[in-house]
């Protein structure tokens, strides 16, 4: 069997894991940066057309880190009630407030959408996603914290699952060749419904948990290794879908739970 790099025998590895969540939050702060900059006109102009797919790539590569951060941790046996803040704290700019900002953003672009109503009514959206995302991280470290052993299940929407719904929408609207003025109101209201899931009792499959049991199993290899193909040649594509498939069926397996009296398993 493998074993695993102590980090107490290299102090350097330590660092590892707490770098790879600087570099998930100025990912974050990167896409919020460059989104502020478009409605302030100082986005080059070869960038204009394409800012918001930038801010959503951002968000969507800041996943990776948030991947690797965990996974360095547990390798190098670096895991530690500092880095578990900590990752959530990046967590809270990456998957918290630039989606919120991308969100209202894209909607304050619009000239003819800067009436106080529409502005007030996107704030406020974007506030139901940003407090969402709050909630949920303040209860995964509270469960991680009190509880001792680990579940293959979130309690309610994660984090980043609502961020790749907001950013797979931009994008897959974009690849579409819509006009984001023709859907100016779909992702404001879109993030709102996920900052509701992330608080809801909806229980999530943890993916990650998922994948490290992948290779004993034929079958979920044989999806892995599907899903990843398509990524490959239809990226913009299979994620929006697949990510939606996900919030979906939690949804509809929590209400078949519930109306057939088996909300406990929900």
């Amino acid at each position: 069997m493998k074993k695993s790099i102590d980090a107490t025998n290299f102090k350097w590895l330590r660092y590892v894991p707490n770098s790879l969540t600087l570099c998930n939050s100025l990912c974050g702060f990167a896409s919020i940066i460059v989104a502020l900059s478009y409605n302030n006109n100082q986005v080059l102009p070869d960038l204009q057309n394409n800012v918001w797919i930038i801010c959503a790539w951002l968000i969507l590569g800041a996943m990776i880190f948030d991947c690797l951060d965990g996974f360095a941790a547990r390798i190098l046996k670096a895991t530690s009630m500092h880095g578990l803040q900590m990752d959530s704290l990046a967590d809270m700019v990456t998957f918290g407030v630039a989606p919120a900002t991308l969100i209202t953003a894209i909607t304050h672009s619009f000239k003819d959408l800067h009436e106080p109503r529409y502005t007030v009514i996107v704030w406020i959206l974007a506030a139901v996603y940003l407090g969402g995302a709050a909630l949920r991280l303040a209860t995964y470290n509270v469960h991680a914290m009190l509880e001792k052993k680990s579940d293959d299940k979130f309690h309610g929407l994660p984090s980043p699952g609502a961020a790749a719904a907001v950013c797979t929408t931009v994008l897959f609207y974009q690849k579409l060749g819509i006009s984001h003025t023709d859907y100016w109101w779909i992702t404001p209201v879109y993030g709102a419904v996920l900052g509701l899931l992330m608080v809801s009792p909806i229980r999530y499959l943890h993916i990650g948990k998922w994948l490290t049991t992948a290779a004993k199993s034929k079958r979920k290899l044989a999806i892995v290794f599907a899903v990843l193909l398509l990524l490959i040649f239809f990226p913009v594509y299979t994620a929006f879908l697949f990510i939606n498939i996900y919030i979906l069926v939690g949804i509809l397996i929590y209400l078949w739970k519930s109306l057939t009296g088996k909300k406990k398993d929900a």
